[in-house]
């Protein structure tokens, strides 16, 4: 999953659970629901939004970028330390 999608789903929950509350617990769930769509009208008209901050600091990736080189980018590799080789010399008999 990338952070697209991510924003996606967690929006999509968001807005179905808030009306489902709405509808059976009380009215002013919809309060919510207003919110989150406010937030992505917001979202798609600056180009700012908080989830994608979030979701990008917990690791997850932007559309395109793999997964591994996301979560691994500032790590650099341990360079490899040469063994060194016996002396070779006369052996005692």
């Amino acid at each position: 999953m990338n952070v697209e999608r991510g924003i996606r789903v967690i929006a999509g929950t968001f807005v179905l659970v808030s009306v489902a509350m709405g509808w059976w617990v009380s009215p002013y769930w919809y309060i919510f629901t207003a919110f989150v769509g406010l937030n992505l009208l917001q979202s798609g008209i600056t180009g700012w939004c908080p989830m994608e901050r979030l979701l990008e600091s917990a690791g997850l990736p932007r559309a395109g970028e793999p997964l591994r080189a996301a979560r691994h980018a500032s790590v650099k590799p341990h360079p490899r330390k040469s063994i060194p080789k016996p002396k070779t010399g006369k052996r005692a008999s």
